[in-house]
């Protein structure tokens, strides 16, 4: 019988983890890019339907057309020596989304937003942009602002419908408000005295009878 599955953590920062599902969804996400340099064979994969003129020339994407791509493989196609495209921040990343969240993060729904807000955003920062230091800042306290709320739900909503306070937080949040909800549950059933017993590991055990085993010897 095969072992039961454990879920592997999203990476954070500017990298991924492909064991992670959450990575993995992430990464499919699509971003806005402009194609720096004709694309021979490309369109049709791309999903733009090329042009007669394009169609002549080997089903080539034309230089300058716009396109939406998935985040896994804008990254594999960007390359800041070779210019093959150019990547565009999606606009709840752009200055008008930023002044709303700095202003007050905690009345945006980021889940409608972006599910995947923070991952997202922190891929983002692999793209050379000059809004990349505003951006970073703007994730950040993002984060910081709507922790406490987060937190302090998680802890006074126990054993309660908590669909409507987690609809609209994105999938990090989500995660961290479980997590809360544990800690709660966890400490609660160690006041009661529910909480399991602390045993000695297995390897203590076998040590000490081995050891027993030598003396008897």
């Amino acid at each position: 019988m095969g072992e039961a599955y454990t879920p592997v953590e999203a990476a954070m920062g500017t990298e991924e983890s492909f064991l992670s599902l959450a990575d993995i969804l992430m990464s499919q996400e699509r971003l806005p890019c402009r194609a720096e340099i004709k694309l021979p064979r490309l369109a049709t994969v791309l999903g733009k339907a090329a042009s007669a003129a394009a169609a002549a020339s080997d089903n080539a994407l034309p230089e300058g057309s716009k396109l939406e791509i998935p985040l896994w493989l804008a990254k594999g196609l960007y390359d800041n020596k070779r210019r093959i495209l150019s990547v565009e921040l999606p606009k709840i990343y752009k200055e008008s989304w930023r002044t709303v969240l700095n202003a007050d993060a905690n009345v945006v729904d980021l889940h409608k937003l972006g599910p995947y807000y923070y991952g997202f955003g922190s891929q983002l920062l692999n793209f050379d942009s000059p809004e990349n230091t505003e951006l970073a800042q703007t994730i950040l306290q993002t984060f910081i602002g709507r922790f406490r709320r987060i937190m302090d739900s998680s802890q006074n909503a126990f054993n309660e419908d908590t669909s409507v306070l987690v609809a609209r937080l994105d999938e990090l949040e989500r995660a961290l408000f479980q997590a809360g909800q544990k800690g709660l549950n966890d400490f609660q059933c160690w006041e009661k005295g529910q909480a399991s017993q602390i045993t000695a590991s297995s390897l203590i055990q076998n040590y000490k009878k081995r050891k027993f085993s030598d003396l008897d010897s």
